[in-house]
């Protein structure tokens, strides 16, 4: 396995320029798995002080070093500069309106403001950094969303993807990635030994949010495609495969070097020379690892592209912390595992 070494210089020098004040930061919604590793990511931040983490329904309880405790909306700030909010959808983006309109700077992890409401950046810092820095309201990505993207932008950009034909994407996800709440289907006597797709037929949440970044990236128009989520009897990380038709003459090395060239600048993001990713390598790590194969036998050019990421880390909670450092003027690997 060959890696495209990350540039750590841009970002490094980040660091060192950035500012050291501190902000004090709040997570509302901390008990789930998500609002459990902002909170782990936060206590180790060297420019955050964690003044708070929320929970209604397990308030007393703690979570790595931090007591849970019930805040009212009217106190959602709860003296912070700063608030991480990790609700339900339906139920977070509210919350993230009263504390930015109380003056806090907020990362909001649920779908709520993903489509733009209120003003929010979306918090994709590789592609849309400069509107993150000047933002004060960030709606975090989707994870199903953040292996798509990365994928199939540089290709699109390059002009190398058949718009004329559907893209086929498989993606699989530990079962963190279906939240805390106690269901029967998530069970470990119900999810281990098994493999299963669900929310087939585009029906996934996440599918408008996938067009509309992918329309982002490629002038206002998203390739047709197909997503299927399958559920992974693991605890965490995210694999998805994707099937690429291409225009004729488009190699596995034209795309490595598509994206290779693409996030030349971002540590974040490291791209397999030859073979493929998998989850053991970015497990625990704020990274998408990306890799491409040929395809034989198929009467149209088409590559398949493998995705790999943690879902709880670079689909969620490290994301949030790489967004709230761009957001905040610190240096963008601040507290961040690579």
């Amino acid at each position: 396995m060959h890696v495209y070494p990350r540039n750590m210089n841009n970002h490094t020098a980040s660091r060192a320029a950035a500012t050291t004040a501190s902000a004090a930061a709040a997570v509302i919604g901390a008990s789930g798995y998500t609002g459990q590793e902002v909170v782990r990511l936060l206590r180790a931040h060297p420019h955050i002080r964690l003044v708070a983490a929320t929970s209604e329904s397990e308030r007393g309880q703690r979570v790595p070093g931090t007591a849970l405790q019930y805040v009212a909306p009217e106190d959602v700030k709860l003296e912070a500069d700063l608030v991480f909010t990790c609700l339900p959808h339906g139920e977070s983006g509210a919350w993230s309106v009263r504390a930015h309109e109380a003056g806090a700077r907020v990362v909001d992890l649920s779908a709520d403001l993903r489509a733009g409401g209120h003003g929010a950046v979306y918090g994709v810092p590789e592609f849309w950094r400069d509107a993150i820095r000047v933002g004060s309201l960030i709606a975090n990505p989707g994870c199903y969303p953040m292996g798509i993207l990365f994928s199939l932008a540089p290709l699109l950009r390059a002009g190398m993807v058949d718009l004329t034909r559907t893209v086929i994407i498989d993606a699989a996800s530990g079962v963190t990635g279906a939240g805390r709440s106690a269901k029967r289907e998530y069970l470990f006597g119900e999810v281990a030994d098994d493999y299963r797709a669900y929310a087939v037929g585009n029906a996934h949440r996440h599918v408008p949010e996938i067009a509309q970044a992918l329309a982002r990236v490629n002038g206002g128009a998203a390739p047709e495609f197909v997503f299927t989520p399958h559920l992974l009897p693991v605890r965490r990380g995210i694999l998805e495969t994707l099937y690429i038709p291409v225009v004729a003459g488009v190699t596995p090395l034209a795309a490595v070097s598509a994206c290779a060239t693409a996030y030349a600048a971002e540590p974040m993001v490291e791209i397999e020379r030859t073979g493929l990713p998998s989850l053991r390598q970015v497990v625990g790590r704020n990274v998408m690892a990306i890799g491409f194969s040929a395809v034989s036998g198929v009467s149209a050019p088409m590559l398949v592209c493998v995705a790999a990421f943690d879902n709880l880390l670079k689909g969620a909670a490290g994301q949030a912390v790489q967004n709230a450092n761009v957001m905040s003027g610190w240096g963008e690997l601040e507290g961040i595992p690579l």
